[in-house]
């Protein structure tokens, strides 16, 4: 039986159930680590003054609650030559150091990490290198990007501009309007996209520089038949740099049409990013419906301070905090009464996702059946796909398991939700808590639906 999002009465409820064994689950208010959501922290560094990302500071991370650390490169010294092998050395060091730690990066390359003097360009390096020398930086990194994607949980476009945020370019052209102007940066998200697998995001910085790319209108946003596909328009996602200063977050808007672009767009894509000043649109209810809204998974825990502070003081801090991405609670669950070794066997659960956004890259799905010594003896992919149980529903997996012969004593059946990455998919740090009291195994990363015995 497939995935269905529904909300189902009562006596609906019975009908569909008749005969099953009802389970009910606790929800709790505890705010603790998932994986690829949340607030971020993170770091940058150039060849010239950083050194790798240790994985020490990444563990740090992991135990202040937060798996997502921002890993920005400057390529200062490259405007006109081949990134040097030992900056290479230093970037693939740097994404090592992140796996089995529990935490991704959110990376971005970029030339220029601040604003020079705009009246003595002499005496300041360009803001970034031309479009032919950022394509062959782009081909140098494909390597490395291949080989690290485990550990990336997104890319933003960057290279463009002070930052890598598409603007104070040097190069490319400022405040472009046409498809036309818009080419050089196609061509820089074009060999992104082919540089990292087909599974992976890139995030761009604006709705209107997608839609002007690659020819997409206002109505034509992806349809849930489009989403989480190896194609371009499924694969770009937005970063807001300026979330919630007011109503075109400094140019990030034209109109209220492309707000409701994304809107639409990030029910299947990767949204975050940063705040960057105190406004009227920071006040707790607006900045939490407008999350919602923008089904927001990410944001920047350092910037701006004056906002994050003022949610602290304010007390809806902790809310955003628990609801930025996914946050999934096991209401009720269904199970076949008095079920024996060597039957079919009915279960049916219903998951709410009181989170901003849903689940984005792809998340195995399982259930697994242990012994009394917590021994698995069978797992049972479920027929649900995670990245659609979305935000503010409920979805319903039901689905019937064959429970192997033989089998005698007590047993326990878990929802697992892994990495499906074979590098991560047994380590817990990379499962998904469930938002329910007493049902989480900190050693599996398993989550407990109900016990047996046959």
């Amino acid at each position: 039986m497939a995935l269905a999002l529904l909300a189902v009465s009562c006596n609906e409820k019975e009908k569909a159930y008749k005969g099953l064994e009802k389970v009910s689950y606790s929800a709790t208010d505890e705010i603790f680590a998932n994986p690829e959501r949340g607030f971020y922290s993170g770091t940058s560094f150039d060849s010239e003054s950083g050194s790798a990302v240790s994985a020490a500071a990444l563990k740090s991370n992991r135990t202040a609650g937060r798996t997502l650390y921002m890993l920005e490169c400057w390529l200062k010294p490259f405007f006109e030559s081949d990134i040097s092998e030992a900056y290479l050395d230093l970037i693939r060091k740097s994404l090592a150091a992140y796996r089995g730690t529990g935490v991704k990066c959110i990376l971005r390359f970029g030339y220029s990490d601040g604003i020079r003097d705009l009246s003595h360009p002499e005496l300041d390096a360009p803001f970034d290198a031309s479009e032919e020398q950022v394509l062959r930086h782009i081909a140098q990194l494909k390597p490395i990007l291949q080989e690290y994607s485990d550990v990336i949980y997104v890319m933003q476009a960057g290279f463009v501009g002070c930052w890598g945020e598409w603007y104070y370019t040097t190069h490319f052209i400022s405040g472009p309007t046409t498809p036309e102007e818009y080419l050089p940066r196609r061509h820089v998200v074009d060999a992104l996209l082919d540089a990292l697998p087909g599974d992976k995001q890139i995030e761009i910085r604006t709705p209107i520089a997608k839609m002007k790319m690659y020819g997409y209108a206002l109505a034509d946003t992806i349809s849930r038949a489009e989403a989480h596909q190896p194609t371009t328009k499924a694969r770009l996602g937005g970063h807001n740099d300026c979330f919630l200063v007011g109503a075109d977050d400094q140019g990030t808007f034209r109109s209220k049409s492309e707000r409701d672009y994304w809107n639409a767009e990030s029910r299947y894509t990767i949204m975050g990013g940063e705040t960057c000043g105190l406004s009227n649109y920071c006040k707790c209810d607006k900045a939490i419906s407008t999350m919602e809204d923008q089904h927001f998974s990410y944001l920047n825990v350092s910037f701006d301070r004056n906002v994050i502070n003022y949610w602290s003081k304010n007390e809806c801090f902790n809310e955003i905090k628990a609801r930025l991405g996914y946050r999934l609670v096991l209401t009720d669950g269904w199970f076949t009464k008095k079920p024996a070794a060597g039957i079919r066997m009915r279960v049916a659960l219903h998951i709410k996702n009181q989170g901003f956004a849903s689940i984005q890259n792809a998340r195995d799905a399982e259930l697994v059946l242990t012994d009394k010594d917590g021994e698995a003896v069978a797992t049972w992919p479920l027929e649900s796909d995670p990245r659609y149980w979305m935000g503010g529903t409920t979805s319903v997996v039901d689905q019937e398991i064959d429970i192997p012969t033989g089998l005698s004593g007590k047993y326990t059946l878990w929802l697992n939700l892994p990495d499906p990455c074979d590098l991560y998919h047994d380590n817990p740090v990379y499962s998904i808590r469930l938002a329910n009291d007493g049902i989480w195994d900190d050693e599996t990363g398993y989550n407990k639906l109900h016990t047996f015995t046959f």
